[in-house]
């Protein structure tokens, strides 16, 4: 648990287990990339985490796209801000831009039960488009993560949590 210093988030750093549960519970992230001017940019997305890897989808064209091309150092982050724990995770990942049928023959049903699981034979219809593109981004550095309430005073003010 925190103790009084609410600069250091050292106490709130989340454990391996609740990293992973983040990562399952939640099924947007922000990517983030370096854009043509090499700012920074970022853009929501949806995703599926297997095998230590995010997998993630876009089109030919898309700013993230050509970025990625360019420089794959790109970066994750999750949150689950506006639920009741309000942790966050983000991680440095290295991105392949995948456009072969292999891939998309596995990513599209997995993702399509992921994130529509009512209709996902719809969903993978609507997937299936001559310019899609699948992100593999694979971890390669240090997690920085936290769970705000952890904090000394809730890190709102109130009682802290364990």
């Amino acid at each position: 648990m925190a103790g009084t210093d609410n600069e250091s988030l050292a106490a709130a750093r989340l454990d391996d287990a609740a990293r992973d549960s983040l990562i399952q519970q939640e099924t947007e992230c922000v990517f983030v990339f370096s854009g043509r001017d090499g700012w920074p940019s970022g853009v929501v997305m949806s995703y599926i985490f297997v095998d230590g890897t995010f997998w993630l989808t876009s089109v030919l064209g898309r700013s993230q796209v050509t970025g990625a091309r360019a420089d794959p150092r790109v970066t994750i982050v999750i949150s689950n801000h506006g639920a009741d724990s309000r942790q966050m995770i983000s991680v440095r990942a290295c991105a392949t831009v995948n456009t072969d049928a292999a891939t998309k023959d596995w990513f599209y049903p997995l993702f399509a039960r992921r994130l529509s699981p009512a209709a996902p034979d719809q969903f993978r219809a609507l997937l299936d488009s001559p310019k899609r593109v699948i992100f593999e981004c694979r971890p390669v550095g240090a997690w920085t993560s936290h769970d705000s309430r952890r904090l000394p005073g809730d890190g709102r003010g109130g009682p802290t949590q364990a």
